[in-house]
């Protein structure tokens, strides 16, 4: 008998988060940096300073090359990151850039609300070839259910401003990002956003944990799981539509075999970190929602390599796959696909992440509505998993 490989040890970081700002110009309600369970980021500094961007991209070089990295990512996120001004921006762009070793590529990519975007920025961004996504929930009635100004306006106006501005420069237009709320009509919010001709939509549930559970107006429904079946059968109906919805083709991708490209999904190790404005290392920042101190790792760029972050006891669930989920999620034979749920939608005070995702109906119902779907145009999505590459 053939004895098992020894695992290599943990994969390697390859997407950098930095968070180069610390204060929003808009107030949205479900905001996890501003608007949950931990309020660190409201006592970090308001920008990161270009000797903190220094370091981290000192230590992104050095993770690069101990692990010989083709292509790193690096995304520059907030708070709202346009916050930190042009100049600011392009010498923290030009330190990360300077940095990265020989043979190594770094995409960077930014997320936004669009509300700030100027030519000015989007000349920064040519120069830096800086891929730029926007956070949209949909129509201005269905976006500003969430997204309002600290005086309580709608932000939407600017948003869709910034968007057009955006396109105007299709290359640098990474996508749009929507929050899914029950209360807005599935069909309408995609075909809205599908309207600004993004090459990807990217739709994320609302943040919630087994003690703080997301709203339903009936609990024995899979709501979520229908509202973004019938933004797959929208998007399905008219092929003419060029862009990606990330969440289903993750589902069919994984449902072939083939490794997704985001973490909500699957079961392939994580591979992004945060980086805070002070220079904290830590975990992915979504885990603010769950409890206060949750990404918090005890390390900086100043004194610690990505390498020590890697080891970290906090981040060590990342790398054990089926064996980091609860009884329930191993024996699903859905599991390669949903992967268990997103991390911080299994959390509970009395069993940490060990829970099926608080979406677990909804996840089953939607991967099962692709399946058959995709069966239903003579496609079996369990066939290629089966074939060699």
């Amino acid at each position: 008998m053939t004895e098992p490989e020894e695992p290599e040890g943990p994969v390697p970081f390859q997407t950098f988060i930095l968070k180069v700002a610390n204060r929003c110009n808009i107030d949205c309600d479900y905001c996890f940096v501003f608007n949950s369970k931990d309020q660190a980021a409201r006592r970090l500094p308001a920008r990161m300073d270009l000797a903190v961007a220094r370091a981290a991209a000192r230590r992104i070089g050095e993770h690069a090359s101990a692990h010989r990295l083709r292509t790193v990512h690096v995304v520059l996120h907030g708070g709202e990151p346009l916050l930190i001004g042009v100049g600011h921006m392009a010498g923290l762009l030009e330190a990360v850039r300077d940095a990265a070793p020989a043979g190594t590529r770094v995409l960077f990519e930014l997320q936004t609300n669009g509300t700030l975007l100027s030519d000015a920025w989007l000349d920064l961004f040519e120069r830096y070839e800086v891929a730029v996504g926007v956070s949209l929930d949909g129509p201005p009635r269905a976006n500003d259910r969430h997204r309002l100004t600290h005086a309580g306006r709608s932000s939407a106006a600017s948003a869709m401003r910034g968007i057009e501005l955006l396109r105007s420069r299709p290359h640098l237009f990474a996508g749009l990002l929507a929050v899914v709320d029950l209360a807005n009509d599935p069909v309408e919010v995609h075909d809205y956003l599908a309207a600004f001709e993004p090459p990807v939509v990217d739709f994320g549930l609302p943040h919630a944990t087994h003690d703080d559970p997301p709203h339903r107006a009936d609990p024995s429904v899979p709501e979520y799981g229908l509202w973004m079946s019938r933004v797959y059968d929208a998007w399905l109906a008219r092929p003419e539509y060029g862009h990606s919805v990330r969440m289903l083709e993750d589902i069919v991708a994984l449902s072939s075999g083939v490794r997704g490209s985001v973490e909500t999904l699957g079961l392939a190790p994580p591979t992004s970190v945060v980086i805070e404005s002070d220079g904290s290392i830590e975990a992915v920042d979504t885990l603010r929602s769950v409890e206060e101190g949750a990404t918090w790792l005890g390390l900086d760029v100043l004194r610690h390599s990505f390498d020590e972050a890697l080891s970290h006891p906090k981040l060590l669930h990342r790398q054990h796959g089926k064996d980091a989920l609860a009884e329930q999620c191993r024996a699903c034979p859905l599991v390669d696909v949903c992967g268990g749920g997103y991390l911080p939608h299994r959390f509970s005070e009395a069993q940490g992440y060990r829970n099926p995702s608080v979406y677990c109906t909804d996840l089953e119902y939607l991967i099962r509505h692709v399946q058959s779907s995709l069966r239903q145009h003579g496609w079996n999505p369990y066939a290629q998993a089966a074939s060699p590459p």
